[in-house]
């Protein structure tokens, strides 16, 4: 459904417009599936240019230096971060309702985000092992960027009529932080005396934005420093009243759900992954060169990302389970296993007896999660959609480990 007519949109043309950017290409639309997006009003052949953003309609440090806040940047010390001096530009002049310039991009930016640090404690209890530690510790950052900040924000009380307390709240902050870390396109680093060392390759690029993102589609994206402006070119082909996508990066959907709030479905990238834990379930606890077998995968980089994916267990974790089975007179191949060669049919057997163990182990994980967070939102209605998210990220593992297990089944029946 084309929102063009909406007063939102109507402002932030004519916004975009006075900074001298103006399409014909794309609308912003509502579609079933992804939400808000950009839809194309004419078919867009590969390659050609879907956008092309003036540097005038960006959101840079740059912007913020210039500002009212420049001053106070300037004096600070030590420097202040580049994602500080973004977050307070956005709420300051979120703040400043009518009276910001920016505005009508500021009105078209959600009101509240569903990346997982934003979500309630019991929905994080929810997630599956690794991600809920990403979140806790994507939490705790944030939580320290605030109480490191507080300092700076009370630097700025003579901008303000009210308490800068009430203004730079953790809330506000938090928004913020969510809208450059869901939102920001890539520049080049650059690097400011009056800003940390950080690296400073945010821009905020308004309509741009709105394009969402399929794991099916490539672009290629950059800011132009001949034409100044900010260019994707689609290396794809648009019919006409079609949504527009980019691609965010090849992500796993835990990814995708930590850094932007959104779990896609039928992600060709998507994979679940097995903790160290579980990969040794199964194993013979008597083995006596357990121990020295998991030294050799840590130091070789074979402990972690290890995953069953939708064409099967990863090369990684199989290579691992072939390592962890080998027996004690075949332990000297060691290497070979890490090389990719065979070493038996009977290592080759009992890695994937092992593997298909561990999927099973996870389906009925999956499945049973599955079903507490269904009793969770009987019961929490207020969460609901928070835990549909949640939902969505475990019905997609549960897919992911049955094609798995099926890939599992047609490779073990080579040995019988």
């Amino acid at each position: 459904m084309n929102e063009s007519y909406k007063s939102e949109f109507i402002e932030l043309r004519k916004w975009l417009k006075d900074r001298k950017f103006q399409d014909s290409n794309l609308v912003p639309a509502r579609f079933p599936g992804t939400g808000r997006g950009l839809m194309s009003q004419t078919s867009l052949q590969e390659g050609q240019m879907i956008i092309s953003l003036p540097e005038s309609c960006l959101l840079t440090t740059d912007t913020v230096i210039r500002s009212y806040l420049g001053a106070y940047i300037t004096k600070w010390k030590p420097p202040p971060s580049p994602l500080l001096a973004l977050c307070t530009f956005l709420v300051s002049e979120k703040h400043a309702g009518d009276r910001s310039l920016w505005k009508p991009y500021l009105e078209i930016l959600p009101k509240a985000y569903t990346c997982p640090v934003c979500l309630e404690p019991e929905v994080l209890n929810l997630f599956p092992k690794s991600l809920k530690a990403k979140a806790e510790e994507q939490r705790a950052h944030v939580q320290e960027f605030f109480a490191s900040s507080r300092d700076f924000f009370s630097s700025l009380q003579p901008l303000f009529a009210e308490a800068v307390d009430s203004i730079f709240s953790y809330s506000a902050l938090l928004w913020a932080w969510c809208t450059v870390n869901t939102r920001a396109v890539y520049l080049r680093p650059r690097q400011r005396e009056c800003l940390s060392a950080e690296p400073d390759t945010c821009a905020l690029a308004p309509y741009l934005d709105l394009l969402n993102h399929s794991p099916h589609v490539q672009v290629k994206a950059a800011f132009n420093e001949e034409t100044h402006c900010y260019e994707i070119r689609t290396t794809s082909r648009w019919r006409k009243h079609e949504e527009v996508f980019i691609c965010y990066g090849p992500h796993d959907n835990q990814r995708l759900f930590l850094e932007y709030g959104f779990v896609p479905a039928h992600n060709p990238h998507a994979c679940v992954y097995v903790p160290r834990e579980i990969l040794v379930k199964y194993l013979p606890s008597a083995d006596k060169q357990m121990d020295k077998k998991i030294s050799i995968l840590k130091d070789h980089g074979y402990i972690e990302n290890l995953t069953f994916g939708w064409d099967g267990p990863s090369w990684r974790l199989l290579t691992a389970l072939k390592l962890l089975s080998l027996e004690a007179e075949k332990f000297t191949c060691w290497r070979k296993v890490l090389l990719g060669e065979v070493i038996s049919d009977t290592n080759e057997k009992t890695s994937l007896d092992i593997a298909q163990k561990i999927c099973y182990y996870f389906i009925e994980e999956t499945t049973a999660m599955l079903q507490k967070v269904s009793r969770t939102k009987d019961e929490k209605e207020a969460l609901i959609n928070q835990l549909t998210l949640v939902e969505s990220l475990w019905t997609e593992e549960l897919k992911i480990l049955r094609a798995s297990a099926e890939t599992l089944h047609s490779l073990q029946t080579a040995f019988t």
